[in-house]
C-alpha cells in the first residue's frame, strides 16, 4: 500500500558560520498519528552542496524536525554553501506548512554567539529562539544511541574544545579547570545505585535559552560544532529522587566558579561565560543511609560462642575397679 504525500523543497544558501534551524513556536499542530508534517535538512545537490564544507547534525537521531523542540545545526566551513530543506505533509492535512527559522549562532565556526537571528525560510518571519537542544542523540540509553565511544569505568563523557572526548567517574571533575577550553556536549551513564534512567539533565545555551531535559545515556549539547555550553542543570527523578541527592559545581572560562547547586538549579556564570569543567556528586539521603546502616547491622550474624579451652596438665589415671570375691 502506498500513500502520496505533499512534498516541497527549498534550497537555502548559507555563508560561513554556525546556524540553527528550528520551527517557529506557537504553530498549531494537528496530531493524526502520522508524525507529519515533518522536515528534513540535507546536503543540496550540485556544486554548492559540498560535504567537505557543510556538516549537519539534528536533535533527533532519525534526522526529522517534527516539532518546536527539534532542531538542526548546520556548520559551514567554506561559504557560500547550500542545504536542501524538504517539507513533508499528509495529503489530507492542513494546508499550512511548518514555518522554519534560521538562527545564526556564530559568524565563524570557532566563535559561537548564541541567539543572533539570521534569515528565515519563507514564509517564516524571524522570531525569538525557542528552548531547544541543538544536537542530542535520542532513543533509548545504550552504546548504540550514544555518540561517544563506550569506555570501561567511565560514567560521564564530555566533548571539550580542541581536545576531544574525555571521560570521568561521578565525583570527579570533567574538563580541565583553568584551561579556558569550553565543553560542547556531554553524556551521563551512572552505573551505581542510580541508573541512567533515574537522571536527566539540560544545557544552558544562552540567557533564558535552555535545552529540553534529556535522559541519562543521551547527548546534551553538541559535538564538534564549536557551540559551547554556558551551564548545566541536573536532577534525579522517580524513586531515586526520594532516596538520593544530586549536587554539582562548575568552573567557566572567565574564571568564575559556581556551586555546589542541587535540585535542578541552573549552574551558570552571571557573565554567561562558556562552561569549562563540572563535577557531579550523587549521594544517599542521610535518613536513607542511616536506615540502610541499621538494617545491615540487624542482619549481621552474631559471633559464635568461644570454644571451651583445653585442659592443661596431665590427665588423671583411672583407678582399677576392685575385684569381686567368689562365694
Amino acid at each position: 500500500m502506498f500513500s502520496e504525500l505533499r512534498v516541497s523543497g527549498h534550497l537555502m544558501t548559507l555563508e560561513t558560520g554556525l546556524f540553527c534551524i528550528v520551527q517557529t513556536p506557537g504553530q498549531r499542530r494537528v496530531e493524526d498519528g502520522s508524525g507529519l508534517p515533518g522536515v528534513r535538512i540535507s546536503l543540496a545537490p550540485g556544486p554548492l552542496g559540498r560535504p567537505q564544507a557543510v556538516s549537519i547534525s539534528t536533535f533527533r537521531p532519525d534526522g526529522w524536525l517534527s516539532g518546536t523542540s527539534d532542531a538542526a545545526l548546520v556548520r559551514v566551513n567554506e561559504g557560500p554553501a547550500q542545504v536542501l530543506v524538504t517539507i513533508y505533509q499528509a495529503p489530507g492535512g492542513p494546508e499550512n506548512a511548518p514555518r522554519l527559522q534560521v538562527l545564526r549562532l556564530a559568524e565563524e565556526p570557532g566563535a559561537a554567539r548564541p541567539g543572533a537571528p539570521a534569515a528565515a525560510i519563507p514564509p517564516a518571519p524571524a522570531q525569538r529562539a525557542p528552548a531547544l537542544t541543538p544536537v542530542s542523540a535520542g532513543g533509548p540509553a545504550g552504546p548504540s544511541s550514544s555518540p561517544f565511544p563506550a569506555r570501561e569505568g567511565v560514567e560521564i563523557m564530555a566533548h571539550v574544545q580542541m581536545r576531544g572526548d574525555i571521560g570521568a567517574m561521578l565525583g570527579e571533575w570533567v574538563g580541565e579547570r583553568g584551561s579556558k577550553r569550553w565543553i560542547e556536549g556531554f553524556v551521563m551513564v551512572p552505573r551505581g545505585e542510580v541508573s541512567a534512567r533515574d537522571i536527566e539533565y539540560q544545557a544552558v545555551l544562552g540567557r533564558g535559552w535552555l535545552s529540553p531535559w534529556v535522559e541519562g545515556g543521551q547527548l546534551c549539547g553538541s559535538r564538534g560544532m564549536a557551540l559551547p555550553l554556558l551551564g548545566v542543570r541536573i536532577r534525579l527523578r522517580g524513586p531515586a529522587a526520594e532516596t538520593h541527592t544530586c549536587t554539582y559545581a562548575a568552573t567557566f572560562v572567565d574564571g568564575t566558579t559556581i556551586g555546589p547547586v542541587g535540585d535542578g538549579g541552573a549552574c551558570e556564570a552571571e557573565s554567561m561565560a562558556p562552561l569549562e569543567a563540572f563535577q557531579i556528586v550523587i549521594q544517599r539521603r542521610p535518613q536513607v543511609a542511616a536506615a540502610a546502616a541499621s538494617e545491615t547491622g540487624a542482619r549481621k550474624p552474631r559471633p559464635a560462642p568461644p570454644a571451651p579451652a583445653p585442659t592443661r596438665g596431665k590427665a588423671a589415671k583411672a583407678k582399677p575397679a576392685p575385684a569381686r570375691r567368689g562365694r
